[in-house]
C-alpha cells in the first residue's frame, strides 16, 4: 500500500522535497515477532527520485546523485527502509530523518584545501631525526671486518 506522505520535508534552508515526490510503502516485516509479525505491515519503505526532483537545483542534484551514488538505483532513486519499530508511525518518521540526514550530508560544500608548505624548522627536525635513527642503526649493524 502506497501512501503519499502528509507534509514536505526541510532538508536544509533553502531545500524542501514536496510530498508528492516521497513514495511511501508499508511491507511487512521479517525475523521473529510470532503472529503479530505475520498480520501487520510496519516496516516503512521510503523512495525518493533525485534524479527527477524539483527540490534540488541543478548543481546539487549533481552534488546528492555523486555522493550518493553507491545508494541511488538505476532510474536514480534513493530507497531507504526502516523497521526498528513496532510502530508504523516510528517508522516513518526514522526513514524521512535519515533521508534529510542523508541529502543534508550530501550538499555539504567542503571548502578546498589551501596548499601550504612545511616550515623550515619542522623540516630540520625531521632530517635530524632521520640522521638520527639511521646512525643508530648503522652501529647496530656487526662491522665488516
Amino acid at each position: 500500500m502506497t501512501t503519499p506522505s502528509q507534509e514536505d520535508v526541510d532538508v536544509v534552508p533553502g531545500v524542501r522535497i514536496p510530498a508528492t515526490e516521497l513514495e511511501i510503502t508499508a511491507i511487512s516485516g521479517s525475523g521473529p515477532g510470532g503472529q503479530h509479525v505475520n498480520r501487520s505491515a510496519t516496516r516503512i519503505a521510503l523512495q525518493w527520485n533525485v534524479r527527477h526532483t524539483r527540490a534540488l537545483r541543478d548543481e546539487q542534484r549533481t552534488l546528492v546523485m555523486a555522493r550518493l551514488a553507491s545508494r541511488l538505483d538505476g532510474d536514480g532513486a534513493l530507497r531507504i527502509v526502516a523497521g526498528e519499530y513496532r510502530s508504523q508511525q516510528q517508522n516513518r518518521r526514522a526513514a524521512i530523518e535519515r533521508l534529510v540526514q542523508l541529502v543534508a550530508r550530501a550538499l555539504v560544500v567542503q571548502k578546498p584545501r589551501k596548499a601550504t608548505r612545511p616550515t623550515r624548522g619542522s623540516v630540520e627536525r625531521r632530517l635530524t631525526e632521520k640522521r638520527q635513527r639511521s646512525e643508530t642503526k648503522r652501529r647496530r649493524r656487526p662491522d665488516d671486518g
